[in-house]
Formats: C-alpha cells, sequence, structure tokens
C-alpha cells in the first residue's frame, strides 16, 4: 500500500488526480503533484532570502536523489518524499524528470533575485522545456506511453498550459519579480517596462498579451491530438485540462490585456461549456 499524502489545498485551473485517474495511479500522480508543489513554494512562498531559498532547493535536490538511491526520507519533507519513494520504486519513475522542475525553480529564485526577464522567446520555452514539460512526460510514463510523437504532444500542451498561467497570472507575478514578458517581444511592441513594472496598462501592452494569447493558442493546437492517443480515463482527464487552459486562456483574452489587472480563473459556471467542449474533441 502506499503512504498517506496530504490533502491537495492550493487553487488549481486543472484537474488533479481526480476521479477520472484510475485508483492505481492516484498516489502516484498525487506524490508527484506534492513533490512540485511544495518546490515551488520554497521557490516563491514566505519571506525568505533568495539564498535560503537556493539552498533550501539545493537540499530539497538532494532529498530526492537519496530516496531514489533508497535511503529513507529524513524528517523534514517525509510527508513529501515517502509517497514520492513509493511511486518511485513502484513505478520507476524518470528521476531527471523531476530533477529537471527543481532545476527550473532554481532559475526563478536567481531571475528575481538578479531583477532579469527572459530574453527571447527561445530562452522562455527552454524555461517551459523544465518548469512544466517534465509533468506531462512524467503521466505518460504512468500510463506506459512512450512513443515520440505523444511526447513531443505532450511537451506542446504542458508548454502552453505554462505559458497560459503566465498571462493570467500577470497581476501576482509581476509584483513579486516574477517577469515572463520577453524583452525581444517588448521591444517588437514598443512596451516600456516601466509601464509594465507600475501595471500600467497602455495599447503596446495590450497588443503584446494579445500576440502571446495567439501564440501560446497555437501552441496548444499542436498538442491536442494527444487526447486520442492516450488510453481511456487519461484521455478525458486531458480533454479537461486542456478545455481548462483554453477556457482561461479566452478569459485572457476577452480581459484585452487588462489581467496585468485581474487574475482570471475558472468558476463553477465555466464547468458546463468546458465538459461540452470537451465532449466534442
Amino acid at each position: 500500500m502506499p503512504p498517506p499524502s496530504a490533502p491537495i489545498t492550493h487553487y488549481e485551473n486543472f484537474p488533479v488526480a481526480s476521479l477520472l485517474c484510475p485508483p492505481r495511479l492516484r498516489p502516484a500522480i498525487a506524490a508527484i503533484y506534492h513533490f512540485a508543489r511544495t518546490a515551488d513554494d520554497i521557490a516563491d512562498e514566505g519571506h525568505t532570502s533568495a539564498a535560503e531559498r537556493l539552498a533550501d532547493l539545493s537540499a530539497y535536490a538532494a532529498e530526492l536523489h537519496a530516496v531514489a538511491a533508497g535511503q529513507p526520507p529524513a524528517p523534514r519533507w517525509a510527508a513529501v518524499f515517502g509517497p514520492l519513494q513509493w511511486a518511485l520504486q513502484r513505478h520507476q519513475l524518470p528521476v531527471p524528470l523531476l530533477a529537471d522542475l527543481l532545476d527550473a525553480f532554481r532559475q526563478d529564485v536567481e531571475k528575481t533575485r538578479a531583477g532579469t526577464g527572459y530574453a527571447n522567446r527561445a530562452e522562455l520555452l527552454d524555461y517551459c522545456r523544465r518548469s512544466a514539460n517534465p509533468i506531462g512526460r512524467l503521466l505518460l510514463h504512468l500510463y506506459d506511453v512512450h512513443d515520440a510523437a505523444a511526447q513531443q504532444e505532450s511537451d506542446a500542451i504542458c508548454t502552453a498550459l505554462q505559458l497560459i498561467n503566465f498571462w493570467q497570472d500577470l497581476s501576482v507575478d509581476i509584483p513579486r519579480g516574477r517577469y515572463y514578458l520577453c524583452a525581444a517581444d517588448c521591444a517588437r511592441h514598443s512596451v516600456q517596462q516601466a509601464d509594465v513594472l507600475a501595471l500600467r496598462l497602455t495599447p503596446e501592452i495590450s497588443n503584446l498579451i494579445a500576440d502571446y494569447a495567439d501564440w501560446t493558442g497555437a501552441i496548444m493546437q499542436k498538442g491536442m491530438k494527444l487526447v486520442h492517443r492516450v488510453p481511456g480515463r487519461m484521455g478525458w482527464e486531458l480533454r479537461l485540462v486542456v478545455q481548462g487552459g483554453l477556457r482561461v486562456l479566452g478569459k485572457v483574452q476577452a480581459l484585452r490585456g487588462a489581467s496585468l489587472h485581474t487574475r482570471p480563473r475558472l468558476r463553477a459556471w465555466d464547468a458546463a461549456p468546458l465538459a461540452w467542449r470537451a465532449l466534442r474533441m
């Protein structure tokens, strides 16, 4: 039997180990989620210094490799690494994918400390490759789906979901010093960084966010065939994840740049249209 996992308490746009997941996989999915969520909290929550955050992430990474090698979890994060160790042993999860997530969180801390953003979209996509794509590949591994086409489609969906999260969270991330609007795109749209940092909505910023939304939707389209490639319940779970992301993206687009001030999110009344669109995929 897997060790018990803590309840999921963070607000999430997308289903996490929902009832659509086969019961045999729910403990492993929950373990992966709590591993990533805890690392994200270390990187972003509370009032500790950047140096302390980086030290904690290094300790967290060392604990990952220790439990992967069969050592018992240390007390500090036993509630995370106990279930994760069980999942690693039961499902032979690829440890490098989990390590990639931690590398992305370290990069977030370093960029926030330095006050730097991303130079261009290629650099931003490389961040998504480590911060988001490993989750999709881990889930494919659990469902024993390993072909290259499925992995590429999963990467497209996960990258799109990460980008949607960026455009959704502008009003939260920018005051925290987390800045995902690329310098090259800001220059192309004549966006002034002072306006962005002041959360001052201008026509140029509105056009930039619209451009990002269109780009993100196109990336999602590249991955949508995956819902027909993966088996049974996972396919239906994935339909809801994709449509949930597109629903949030539509809210970002409808705000016409005002996501700089307002965080759009899924509400109870979004459930029916979301389910209808999932059925029609």
